[in-house]
């Protein structure tokens, strides 16, 4: 597993990757938030364990870089900043996981691996029985293409970038609709149809009222409901 560590504190650095790739993993080590940035854009990751509090660069503006340019490398945030603000924050600037320091490396290492359990070969996206090629932009159920719209599939998109997380409402807007003017409703009118196209594809996009969507597979989904 390739993994691109990026940390400034040149001690805990040199721990984790000794620790690291005592485990398997192929490292990346990088101190700096443009350097980062510039390996991150360069080559492919498997996750990207990012602190923010760089040099160079910050590290939610290096993430937001990232998710501008359509890297759906699962990221997690690893700082001493573990305040419910600053973990929002993250979120929602494209992070799929948290980890506030000090941490238990078991921990992280366990976050690392529920991270890659969503990407099928070849970096893939994978949902249930949905699939996102990046390479040809299209998205599958089992084997056949989707017919969605540009908005279904960029909305698709965001949420399967972050599957099993929730995904704010403004987050989505702006990935459908960017700068344009948009009502109040429309990502639930987007949503609405895309869940029409994904019957059968034995995932569920769930709605957490005045937060935002995600996107799960139907075992994930049914766990979630209230047991009567």
């Amino acid at each position: 597993m390739k993994l691109l560590l990026v940390e400034d504190d040149f001690d805990l650095s040199g721990v984790l990757a000794r620790s690291l790739s005592s485990r398997g993993f192929e490292l990346l080590c990088c101190s700096d938030g443009l350097e980062a940035l510039a390996a991150a854009r360069k080559k492919r990751f498997d996750v990207i364990v990012l602190d923010l509090s760089l040099p160079g660069l910050d590290g939610l503006e290096l993430l937001r870089r990232l998710r501008d340019d359509e890297n759906t490398t699962p990221v997690l945030i690893l700082t001493a900043r573990g305040a419910v603000g600053d973990r929002i924050a993250g979120l929602n600037a494209g992070a799929d996981d948290y980890l506030a320091k000090p941490f238990d490396l078991e921990e992280m290492i366990a976050r690392i691996g529920a991270l890659t359990r969503r990407l099928g070969r070849n970096g893939e996206l994978r949902c249930g029985r949905l699939r996102y090629d990046a390479a040809t932009n299209v998205f599958y159920k089992d084997q056949s293409p989707l017919d969605l719209s540009q908005r279904e599939a960029d909305l698709l998109k965001k949420l399967m970038s972050r599957v099993d997380h929730v995904v704010p409402r403004e987050v989505l807007r702006e990935a459908v609709f960017g700068a344009d003017a948009a009502q109040a409703d429309a990502v639930d009118v987007v949503v609405h149809r895309l869940r029409k196209k994904l019957v059968g594809a034995n995932v569920e996009v769930l709605n957490l009222r005045g937060v935002g969507y995600l996107l799960c597979d139907d075992a994930s989904a049914a766990a979630q409901r209230p047991t009567a």
